[in-house]
């Protein structure tokens, strides 16, 4: 196998191992908040830090990955399989994390239904898959999850905002706050309507294979 064939694939790993690394610091991060442990600030802040990047350099792999291998005419079966399973991982391992940061509660309810739309649509596909049928991935779904990872940047900034470097008087973080999350809502509405799309697909594949 050539390099270039390669590079995508591990790529997609890189992203796998960078969104273990993230939700680890997520999990670290809460322990130390529901058990009231000590720990220095600078420590605590670099936590938070290293979460933002592993979360941020995973994102862009997601768009790299698929683009090289497009580009460089190497797509292969595992980029294939391991691509959105590790969209899916990355996107479900940033939701549970912020939801064990005890982020703002009005931002719980769009991230639980992310959760439950990428839930549904995978458990949907393993119905479909025995017998024949599957979702093509649409153009709508790929903006979808750009929209997802977009959304749960900006929360993490503007909720963690003073371990990188920035600073919000009330005014301000009020409304860097409320723009994270009409992000969070509208990826929550866009994912939610691409689920109804795959929804009603998968419901006319199966009437057509009924018939």
């Amino acid at each position: 196998m050539s390099v270039k064939a390669l590079i995508p694939n591990l790529l997609t790993v890189l992203r796998l191992v960078l969104t273990l690394i993230m939700f680890a610091g997520f999990v670290a991060f809460a322990w130390i908040q529901d058990h009231g442990v000590m720990v220095p600030t600078p420590v605590v802040f670099a936590l938070l830090q290293v979460i933002l990047v592993c979360f941020v350099v995973a994102a862009v792999t997601d768009f790299f990955d698929g683009w090289l291998a497009r580009r460089w005419q190497v797509e292969s079966l595992f980029g294939a399989i391991a691509d959105p399973i590790a969209d899916k991982i990355l996107v479900c391992g940033a939701a549970l994390g912020l939801i064990a940061a005890h982020v703002q509660p009005s931002v719980l309810l769009p991230v639980g239904l992310i959760l439950f739309r990428e839930f549904a649509v995978s458990a949907l596909r393993e119905v479909l898959a025995p017998r024949g049928l599957s979702l093509p991935v649409t153009f709508l779904a790929k903006v979808k999850t750009s929209l997802q990872l977009v959304a749960m940047a900006a929360v993490m900034v503007a909720w963690f905002a003073p371990a990188y470097g920035l600073e919000f008087n009330l005014k301000q973080f009020e409304r860097v706050t409320l723009g994270a999350n009409a992000l969070v809502w509208l990826a929550a509405l866009v994912t939610l309507w691409t689920g109804i799309e795959y929804g009603l697909a998968a419901w006319r594949g199966l009437k057509a294979k009924a018939a």
